[in-house]
């Protein structure tokens, strides 16, 4: 009796051993996450190019990248997830930072137009008022 209980046992040992197996792997979810922070290191790479606004936040994006990339492969899915949106992040952060010093730049020449032309409007009345 105890054979047929044993025998009727491993069936439901095979599934379960299965089961854990299937499990065991990293989610597509989780893959999907890490080449969406993929992209996203590589659009700010091409969107900052060789500034050096934004490049340490780059270079922090791609070194979580990396770390994805491992955990991903050692099947470790939290690790996997949290280094990829702190990657996608700090891909983010850097393109932020590199446009926010492009606008800063764009708003110092502009003011330096203004001053220009405002020097010149000024010495344009000096000179049509004295005889």
């Amino acid at each position: 009796m105890t054979i047929k209980l044993a025998r009727a046992g491993w069936p439901v040992l095979l599934a379960s051993a299965v089961l854990l197996l299937g499990c065991s792997g990293v989610s597509d979810l989780t893959k999907d996450r890490v080449a969406r922070s993929e992209t996203a290191v590589r659009q700010a790479q091409q969107t900052i190019g060789n500034s050096e606004n934004g490049a340490v936040e780059l270079q922090k994006a791609r070194d979580h990248l990396e770390l994805a990339r491992r955990a991903l492969n050692d099947n470790k899915e939290q690790p996997a997830l949290r280094h990829a949106r702190e990657a996608e992040l700090n891909a983010e952060l850097a393109v932020a930072r590199a446009q926010s010093a492009a606008a800063r730049r764009a708003a110092q020449e502009l003011q330096a137009s203004i001053r220009t032309l405002r020097e010149e409007a000024a010495r344009g009345s000096v000179a049509t008022d004295t005889p």
